[in-house]
């Protein structure tokens, strides 16, 4: 795998469920810990918290329905800089759920 020159990291939110906080917070995680990245949050389908990296998707809250580790989201950032294949990240364990 050759090593790209630009790394582009692309969250997808749910704005619905309000998830617009977090996707902030790895921006700003990954900013601070990895500045050469290009780090952006979109709105996106109900439910998501999607994260690829060149466009590779390396966590689906959709499929896990946790939140990804932000230092393994930053890893696999410092790897595709590298040329590394990228790995799916690990989850938040999920400490908050309420049934109705």
């Amino acid at each position: 795998m050759s090593q790209p020159s630009e790394v582009s990291v692309n969250i997808e939110y749910c704005a619905v469920c309000d998830f617009k906080r977090q996707c902030h917070e790895l921006k700003e995680f990954l900013n601070e810990t990895i500045p050469e990245a290009k780090v952006e949050c979109q709105i996106g389908r109900r439910g998501s918290f999607e994260v690829k990296i060149n466009e590779t998707l390396v966590h689906s809250k959709m499929q896990t329905l946790a939140f990804p580790v932000y230092k393994d989201v930053a890893e696999n950032v410092r790897n595709c800089f590298e040329g590394k294949e990228l790995k799916s990240v690990q989850q938040q364990k999920i400490t908050e759920c309420s049934i109705m």
